[in-house]
């Protein structure tokens, strides 16, 4: 189990989050923190501690007028820590390369790849084909309704068709490099992990999944490393010091040393 760090980005801040509570109108979302400390702070320190693999997010839609602000945060952490760090929110065919201009080492894709609540497999192909399978990850956040987990999108406002299960990791596959899972409905809570997520996730055996959501102490890293099966990694966010919370950043990274 490996620890992903994140760098959120709302009305060109870095922020902590309520998922679920990100609205487009009025670029509204519920905070849990907001940082007096840009992104390139964030992606300095990440770097300095050896960490890889970590998410840049942009959570505002690019019509909004906070949109052009979260890039160039987003801009200031890739030129601190180039390579460092995979970049989503708003990711099309058409403007995927950018970022990998800019530093990114993978491109993270949900919505556009959905329509109506299905998979767009022609839109899967041209990002394969835009920036290369090596360089896309597929974002599966999901919600709970009527028993199952469904991938949700547009800033995990509208529920799609398809749940996360066995066969869908297996069916998307040969589209993408890993997948990054919000289990939205416990995302920036700090309330402990969705297990039933963690065991779905853990039942199949093949690309590298980052979870994210609900942790909020090392006992809950100990039950996912126990109910991940050693097969996933982490991203931790509103509980960690840095963002406001009482998990220590550095005890993390020893525990993950471990």
């Amino acid at each position: 189990m490996r620890f992903r760090p994140c760098i959120d980005i709302h009305n060109g801040r870095v922020k902590q989050l309520v998922g679920g509570s990100l609205k487009d109108e009025g670029d509204q979302a519920a905070e849990n923190y907001v940082s007096e400390q840009d992104a390139a702070f964030y992606a300095d320190l990440y770097k300095r501690s050896g960490l890889t693999g970590g998410h840049i997010i942009l959570l505002n839609p690019e019509g909004s007028r906070y949109y052009d602000a979260d890039v160039r945060q987003a801009q200031s952490a890739l030129e601190a820590y180039p390579g460092g760090f995979m970049l989503g929110g708003g990711i099309r065919a058409d403007n995927a390369s950018r970022f990998l201009d800019m530093g990114a080492s993978h491109v993270i894709a949900t919505s556009y790849v959905f329509q109506n609540g299905e998979i767009r497999f022609d839109r899967l192909q041209a990002l394969k084909q835009a920036v290369g399978k090596e360089h896309l990850v597929l974002d599966l956040s999901c919600r709970s309704r009527d028993g199952n987990y469904y991938i949700v999108t547009d800033r995990w406002q509208k529920y799609t068709n398809v749940t996360v299960c066995k066969e869908t990791l297996e069916m998307l596959s040969e589209y993408c490099d890993e997948y990054l899972v919000h289990a939205v409905d416990v995302e920036g809570k700090a309330s402990g992990i969705e297990r039933q997520v963690v065991g779905i996730l853990a039942s199949w055996n093949g690309l590298p999944v980052t979870y994210a959501g609900g942790i909020s102490s090392f006992q809950d890293l100990d039950l996912l490393k126990e109910a991940g099966n050693g097969r996933l990694d982490v991203t931790i966010g509103s509980a960690l010091d840095i963002f406001g919370g009482s998990m220590k950043y550095h005890d993390v990274i020893k525990y993950m040393e471990g």
